[in-house]
């Protein structure tokens, strides 16, 4: 099963069907992110893009330095 999540940018609805499971880890996030019940400029989207991606370099770095260890 499925749900629908939407987000309001730049004055237009976008909204995007996901799986239960990973529909109720993505709208908690995007709650941290976006005014889930208003609208959301731009250049809010871009740095909540760039804080996600920065959080993903983090993980990576630390997956590295954790494989080393093992190694």
């Amino acid at each position: 099963m499925s749900q629908k999540i939407g987000l309001h940018i730049g004055g237009r609805r976008f909204d995007v069907d996901v799986e239960d499971e990973f529909g109720s880890f993505l709208r908690k996030q995007m709650s941290k992110d976006f005014n889930i019940e208003g609208n959301n400029d731009l250049k809010l989207l871009l740095q909540a893009y760039v804080r996600k991606n920065h959080e993903l370099y983090t993980q990576e770095k630390s997956m590295q330095e954790i494989l080393k260890k093992l190694d």
